[in-house]
């Protein structure tokens, strides 16, 4: 405002007319001409939606440089070299288009039908496991094949349950303090899901669920004492999990020392060419489309390990920039979520905050994995990495990220959300 008048008064004392302003007096002068300036206000957070938008590109165009090669293989003969990045741009298309539709809803419509959003996710993940309905590849069945595409519905479900445990923490807010009236349920929830994405398997996916609601638990202002003692469990229970599985065990093994006998054909073959590609892009990277790693060494190049691709392309610079934008991504976020709380929006905050927390998480773990301070785990980087059903709800979850700035705005303009 204060810019504003400034210009306004610097074009008065340049001889302008007062016929289309009021008079402003300063001190013992009077300035007249002062003009009506149109305002435009934005609807939303368009930085956010740059940041978004370059991460889908930069994506988009390292997708294509990583399975440019891969019709080269016998296993994806029958491909052509631009299948895989057309099919990733046709699944950023129909998540924008959704977004579009997704940005339309309230936050108080997605609150009303969050525990039967949830439900239906339930639904799906038990329908993944029946033979002649889900889709096996690898010996894991996550996939519903519809036609030219397929669906992952353990990604519905990191949205599902992070509506559902938003929307379960403000229907609790006054026992909260209380374990098993305002946890219990919740943890009996999580262990239904859990148990769903194991028998897929699909521990990453269940990983990266727990976090979203023990997050939003913790947001929401369950007492601390309760949420520590949750997370020892959880930890305690993964520990167990990977004791209790051999070939999970050999990934641990692996991750330490990928570079032993035992391993460096096996269970450590992609970290070793992830640390490889990582090491040949020195500072500066070989240059886009340069990478030797993708040529068929450097397994799920597209997908998992696209980050390697990167690290080797664009080098040190290129990974620091992509660690960069999440960081920034990930803060914008969670600055929208604490705003939409101070707004007394509890729900709308807590699923910005969620997402914000899914976003981070996801990255976090991807970029470990591929520079070799995490144990390998199947999980893509969020907006970039090849694969549908990821992308799809990602684009709709930051949807209703928007959806909540958006109704921020609208409320401290005085309006209705």
């Amino acid at each position: 405002m204060p810019r504003l008048i400034g210009r306004d008064l610097a074009g008065a004392l340049a001889g302008g007319s007062a016929r289309d302003g009021l008079p402003v007096r300063l001190s013992n002068r009077t300035y007249a001409g002062t003009r009506n300036v149109a305002v435009r206000e934005l609807g939303f957070d368009q930085p956010l939606l740059w940041v978004v938008m370059a991460l889908m590109a930069w994506g988009l165009v390292m997708v294509y440089s990583a399975s440019i090669a891969l019709p080269d293989n016998p296993r994806f003969a029958n491909y052509a070299h631009t299948h895989f990045v057309l099919r990733h741009g046709l699944f950023i298309l129909i998540g924008l288009v959704a977004s579009l539709i997704v940005f339309q809803v309230p936050m108080q419509s997605w609150e009303r039908f969050a525990p039967w959003l949830f439900a239906l996710s339930l639904l799906l993940l038990v329908l993944v496991l029946l033979p002649f309905i889900g889709k096996g590849v690898n010996g894991a069945r996550r996939w519903f094949s519809l036609g030219l595409i397929s669906f992952q519905p353990s990604e519905l479900a990191k949205l599902t349950v992070l509506l559902y445990a938003a929307n379960y923490m403000v229907r609790k807010m006054e026992v909260k303090e209380r374990f098993f009236r305002a946890v219990a349920p919740m943890a009996v929830a999580l262990g239904v899901v859990g148990m769903l994405l194991l028998a897929e398997p699909d521990m990453g996916a269940f990983m990266v669920i727990v976090v979203i609601a023990m997050g939003i638990l913790f947001l929401g202002g369950v007492n601390a004492r309760m949420f520590f003692l949750i997370a020892l469990v959880v930890v305690g229970a993964f520990a167990l999990m990977v004791m209790m599985s051999e070939w999970r065990r050999e990934r641990i093994f692996a991750y330490l020392d990928p570079w032993s006998e035992a391993y460096a054909l096996g269970k450590g073959y992609q970290l070793s060419h992830s640390l490889i590609a990582f090491g040949r892009g020195e500072i500066f990277g070989v240059g886009l489309g340069g990478s030797v790693e993708k040529l068929h060494w450097l397994p799920e190049a597209h997908t998992d390990f696209l980050l390697a691709v990167i690290g080797e392309e664009f080098g040190l610079i290129g990974v620091l920039i992509v660690i960069g934008l999440f960081l920034w991504l990930t803060r914008r976020i969670m600055h929208i979520g604490r705003q939409a709380i101070a707004l007394d929006q509890v729900f709308a905050g807590l699923v910005a905050q969620g997402v914000g927390l899914w976003i981070g998480f996801q990255a976090f773990i991807n970029i470990g994995v591929n520079l070799g301070a995490l144990p390998t785990k199947g999980l893509t980087l969020p907006l970039m990495s090849y694969g549908g059903s990821a992308i799809l709800l990602e684009l709709v979850a930051l949807a209703i990220v928007l959806r909540v700035d958006y109704e921020n705005r609208q409320m401290m303009k005085g309006g209705r959300a």
